[in-house]
């Protein structure tokens, strides 16, 4: 009687062990197993971490395995289970790999195809086919209760789910956003996306503890309280300075110091080549000579490609936070000027706070005096701090990230190629988003305590924002060429664009090298017609078909899915930890980065002193809830993936796996190479080193 070892790997995270029945079908080219229970007396069974092996016997040889069928049945109460994997040995002697890496709740079944991937032209028995399309339909739809069947044969496979449950469908959250999930709540979705400790990405219970363990939870309920000076943050800063957040705090009045965060600080996406003034910004070389320290005018100094600026023109009209009426908050929309000077410094000489010139929106000066210029940069800092949140944040990584997740999980089956390429870049990415939706941007959310966008402005700033975001914003190489500061001797320091070129290219040749291995011609992506309807679901339904979007319904060449790919792996990793992980460092000094502003800004010169300054930045509450935010969204999760780390074997094919080995090689030297030239700096940039890059947006 013919006998196949099975060999079943249970998951090392809290609670993956099981005490329920565990029955497993091998389903062969020409018969199938009995359904079998998988148990060996006095003995416990799937615990946590276990790989336990069984002997599955048969009457008759079942033929190449191309199906296992995992059961899961109650036994006292309902104890979810997580299945690394199934490893199947023939009488042959041969072993077959059927990937898993999911849960099984309630009185679940799955049914698990080998670790091959392929694509959907490639399979051309009737039972794959089946069982490929079932699987999109068990994501897309709800199943109410079927009868299991105990004959079981590959013929007539049951692949229902047996309990009722909704799944990957898209909801609008807000008007004019990118779609998100169909889930209310953490505890809404498909239990394998959620986090394995909800209680470990709670927002309130996340903040409070920071605000407890920053030891300024005696000044979190202090709103409407001013500080007395700024030496009076330092109350609150003590706790958490590290080498980048103390010299901010000691050098953030410095020109040089503003001007260097728009190169290698938390939102360094904003600064562009300044080719001609706009009229909105009537700047004359009168006001800014005794800046230029190369004896050329405004003109000359612009035509020689020494002129910057960034405009926060999407902030204009903004609502501001009115949810406390005994607080006014306020925005504005500045427009700042700045100067590459002879040592390649990047430095401030005009600032407008309105997109409206006249007499009551004057253009601020380093030769005016101190705290009026101090002021106007305070406002600068202001406004970048609400567009690096809700725009190059939340919106471009986050959000963004998300749509590409749903559309992976309702278009491509666990056995195509490019889901098992980007399925660890979208780990918890809509677990947190959710929990985001739930409890952080909502209406009364943990955004509205600090934030002069809470209270609506958020939603209003990603509905602006979503009319000028395009695919090619999201291209690394595209956005930094678009705002003409692709050349590095022009700027030499700028280190976000220089680290961000080359994670991008070591990505795009590790996804060129999976994508290659198994579409062998441009036509293999036009016959494809799984990863078609990942891409036009992206853009019909994510992105709502928006016009101005300009993301692809299809792609025709390798090339075209090679790129797509890398901004989605990109976007997911490399980008999102650029923006996320360094507000710690930059914006824990809250003077250098103000969550909301308390007084109007200024109309004219000469109002302004310590105390108006004072006035204007958050109070004690605010600057309480402010900095445990920055603290806990900078912290990596436990037992965190970075880039490059693939633990969970999705792929069992050896070229794949040379190619993820050549790609952690270009890592590492990439990690090697920022390490040494970070050496010594007192103001090091690591935030695109391969070594502190997540695989995935899950904070």
């Amino acid at each position: 009687m013919p006998s196949y070892t099975v060999t079943v790997s249970t998951g090392s995270q809290w609670f993956a062990g099981t005490d329920d029945y565990i029955y497993i079908t091998l389903v062969g080219t020409e018969q199938c197993s009995e359904r079998t229970l998988l148990d060996k007396p006095l003995y416990n069974d799937f615990e946590r971490g276990a790989v336990d092996s069984y002997d599955v016997r048969v009457e008759e040889n079942l033929g190449d395995i191309v199906l296992v069928k995992i059961e899961k049945k109650k036994y006292w109460v309902q104890d979810d289970w997580y299945c690394r994997y199934i490893t199947v040995k023939t009488p042959s002697g041969d072993y077959v790999e059927f990937p898993c890496f999911r849960w099984l709740v309630d009185d679940k079944e799955v049914v698990l195809r080998d670790g091959r991937a392929h694509l959907p032209q490639d399979d051309k028995t009737s039972i794959v086919k089946q069982h490929r399309q079932k699987e999109l339909d068990m994501r897309r739809k709800t199943y109410r209760q079927v009868h299991s069947t105990h004959a079981v044969c590959h013929r007539r496979l049951r692949m229902f789910s047996n309990n009722s449950a909704v799944l990957y469908r898209w909801k609008e959250w807000q008007p004019g956003f990118p779609m998100s999930i169909d889930a209310n709540r953490h505890k809404d979705l498909p239990r394998d996306i959620q986090f394995d400790s909800e209680k470990g990405v709670d927002f309130v219970l996340n903040y409070s503890k920071a605000i407890e363990n920053l030891f300024v939870n005696q000044f979190m309920h202090m709103f409407q309280s001013s500080w007395s000076d700024f030496g009076d943050f330092e109350r609150i800063f003590v706790r958490i300075k590290n080498t980048i957040s103390e010299y901010v705090m000691q050098h953030w009045k410095e020109d040089f110091m503003f001007g260097y965060q728009f190169l290698n600080g938390c939102n360094p996406v904003v600064i562009k080549k300044c080719n001609k003034l706009p009229d909105k910004f009537p700047v004359t070389h009168e006001m800014v000579s005794v800046s230029l320290e190369r004896e050329l005018t405004l003109e000359q100094e612009i035509k020689a490609g020494n002129m910057y600026i960034v405009d926060y023109e999407v902030l204009e009209d903004i609502t501001p936070n009115r949810t406390d009426p005994c607080t006014l908050q306020y925005l504005a929309a500045p427009i700042c000027l700045l100067y590459k000077n002879a040592q390649n410094k990047i430095l401030p000489i005009a600032i407008q706070l309105g997109q409206t010139p006249g007499e009551d929106n004057p253009i601020f000066l380093p030769t005016d005096g101190q705290y009026d210029w101090l002021l106007a940069k305070i406002w600068v800092r202001s406004a970048d701090f609400q567009h690096h949140q809700t725009i190059t944040h939340l919106l471009k990584t986050h959000l963004m990230t998300e749509v590409f997740a749903i559309a992976m999980y309702r278009q491509l089956p666990a056995v195509h190629p490019v889901y098992k390429l980007l399925i660890p870049h979208i780990r918890f990415t809509i677990a947190i988003n959710t929990k985001a939706r739930e409890q952080l941007i909502c209406e009364c959310g943990i955004f509205d305590k600090a934030n002069a966008t809470g209270g609506g402005g958020h939603v209003q700033l990603v509905q602006r924002a979503m009319k000028s975001l395009t695919f090619r914003s999201l291209c690394f190489p595209d956005q930094i060429k678009a705002r003409d500061v692709d050349k590095k001797e022009e700027l030499p320091t700028y280190f976000f664009r220089d680290d961000g070129y080359r994670v991008w290219e070591a990505t795009k040749s590790f996804v060129s090298d999976v994508v290659r291995i198994y579409y062998t011609s441009d036509e293999a992506v036009q016959r494809d017609e799984e990863i078609q309807a990942f891409i036009k679901d992206v853009c019909s339904f994510g992105m709502q078909d928006f016009d101005h979007c300009e993301f692809p319904k299809s792609v025709k060449s390798r090339e075209e899915l090679i790129e797509y790919l890398t901004v989605v792996v990109f976007t997911a990793s490399a980008q999102h930890a650029a923006v996320n992980f360094g507000q710690y460092d930059w914006c824990s000094w809250i003077p250098n980065a103000p969550s909301t502003m308390r007084r109007p800004p200024p109309n004219q010169k000469g109002l302004a002193d310590v105390n108006l300054i004072i006035e204007s930045l958050p109070d004690r509450g605010r600057s309480s809830w402010h900095l445990g935010a920055v603290w806990a969204l900078s912290q990596y999760q436990e037992n965190e993936l970075y880039l490059g780390m693939y633990p969970d074997e999705h792929f069992i094919e050896k070229p794949v796996k040379a190619a993820m080995e050549k790609f952690r090689k270009q890592l590492a030297e990439i990690t090697s190479s920022i390490k040494k030239r970070n050496e010594g700096k007192k103001l090091p940039y690591y935030n695109m080193s391969p070594d502190k890059i997540p695989n995935s947006v899950a904070v």
